[in-house]
């Protein structure tokens, strides 16, 4: 059974894989990656930063992006520079658009300039958990500020089809996300026409060793900045269940490490945006701060569902 996802994708011929969230967001997308290449796509790499690209790079894309490849000069945190000799190691194209936090405008100026660069027909959103799907009613909103910058930018892009794939259901528990409201959002989404279906990253295939193999290289390059996200997703791949720590940074905290963690959950776009309650406050935004802002105010404001947790 091919999900909608896959169907609607059968046209797309170069296809941008963008991290959401920042961070390693962008590893979430690299079983996409290998598959979409191995269907015979051009496929093209990019994620919001949290390093300083400005001083890495000085090929620039717009206000607020950077071609980050072998000549970028490494920092202690950097991803993304990391990600591009894994890539070069892999025989594949040795180079990482990294977008800066900006605020909506700049970042959808820099993604449109992108386009354009690269000829790109689709964008795929990555979201390494799940807290992308947060309305701003919901009784937590985890780490959405990121998510929400970079959906909005991609949602005002013009003449390219735009999806959001979540990967990591469960991980956010971390982050004070509430699952019960992320299923319930979901369920709106499918009664909408918005979801697009569910489809596992499994062990022993390309698409599920490839993100194995990168978050260990990353673990290796980075040892003090290990990803709790991009960890937990791997460890629930091979197999990890219940209170399993790959990290010292969740030492003292209860994870519940499981199967539905490897799963994609695909979404297009603009049912995602249209259902951000906050959309319109953070539209026109220049500066990030501008966006942290404006979610803030709304949550305060928000007649704010209850936490529920799963009745299973």
């Amino acid at each position: 059974m091919q999900i909608p996802f896959f169907r609607a994708l059968e046209d797309s011929q170069r296809i941008l894989i963008a991290g959401c969230g920042g961070g390693f967001d962008i590893v979430s997308g690299l079983p996409l990656h290998v598959f979409l290449r191995n269907a015979g796509k051009n496929v093209f790499l990019a994620n919001l930063s949290f390093a300083r690209v400005d001083l890495a790079s000085r090929k620039k894309i717009g206000p607020a992006g950077r071609l980050v490849d072998l000549d970028s000069r490494m920092q202690g945190y950097f991803p993304e520079r990391h990600l591009v000799d894994w890539l070069a190691a892999r025989g594949c194209e040795p180079k990482v658009f990294a977008f800066e936090k900006t605020g909506v405008r700049p970042l959808r100026q820099s993604y449109e300039a992108l386009v354009t660069l690269l000829k790109v027909d689709t964008i795929i959103l990555v979201d390494g958990g799940t807290d992308s799907l947060m309305k701003g009613d919901e009784a937590a909103l985890g780490t959405i500020e990121e998510d929400a910058l970079s959906i909005a930018a991609v949602h005002q892009l013009e003449g390219v089809r735009k999806f959001l794939v979540c990967l990591g259901f469960g991980v956010d528990h971390y982050h004070g996300v509430c699952h019960h409201s992320f299923l319930e959002n979901t369920a709106e989404l499918i009664r909408s026409g918005g979801f697009l279906g569910c489809v596992s990253v499994s062990p022993g295939t390309p698409e599920g060793d490839a993100l194995l193999d990168a978050v260990d290289y990353l673990n290796e390059r980075q040892p003090n900045s290990k990803s709790i996200v991009a960890n937990s997703i791997a460890s629930a791949i091979r197999g990890g269940f219940g209170n399993r720590h790959d990290t010292e940074r969740t030492r003292g905290t209860e994870l519940f490490i499981n199967a539905l963690m490897a799963l994609y959950w695909c979404y297009d776009l603009a049912a995602v945006a249209r259902g951000m309650g906050f959309y319109e406050a953070i539209a026109g935004s220049e500066k990030f701060h501008e966006v942290e802002n404006a979610i803030r105010i709304h949550h305060a404001y928000a007649d704010k569902r209850d936490w529920k947790n799963l009745p299973l």
